[in-house]
């Protein structure tokens, strides 16, 4: 019987690596992603100040409530991008875990196209981004 190739996607809103087990039980990590605004300042994201609009009634001018935070935008655009790379990566596992802190992990199960989305096997709500390969072991249960 073919053994089952399981990934274990390890992320943040500004980390993220595609992870597996080789045949000793050790961890290695396969791919590696870094936002390239994970420590962006709010103006270099974007416009500082909101835009202002003028009353119609009178002279008054109002500042424009912006849509969404541009550092949760970034985030989310990460995430995004972390799913397109599964994507890119489909056909080289059968099977994930998704590691991530609450919020990042229902973003991820959320960008995660429906035949990726089902081969997820198991989620944790951990933040693993920062703990080494040889280190994983003993915060991620045995192979399934």
């Amino acid at each position: 019987m073919k053994r089952k190739r399981l990934w274990y996607v390890i992320a943040d809103g500004g980390r993220a690596r595609f992870v597996e087990r080789d045949l000793n039980g050790a961890f290695r990590t396969i791919s590696n992603f870094v936002s390239t605004e994970l420590h962006a300042e709010s103006h270099d994201l974007g416009v500082d100040r909101p835009a202002r609009v003028r009353e119609s009634a009178n002279a008054e001018r109002h500042a424009i409530e912006p849509r969404r935070d541009l550092h949760a935008a970034a985030k989310e655009d990460f995430i995004r991008s972390v799913a397109d790379a599964l994507a890119a990566e489909d056909g080289q596992f059968d099977e994930l875990v998704l590691v991530a802190p609450a919020r990042v992990l229902s973003q991820l199960k959320d960008s995660l196209a429906k035949p990726l989305a089902s081969r997820v096997v198991k989620d944790l709500q951990k933040d693993l981004t920062k703990v080494p390969d040889h280190d994983l072991a003993t915060h991620l249960s045995p192979p399934l």
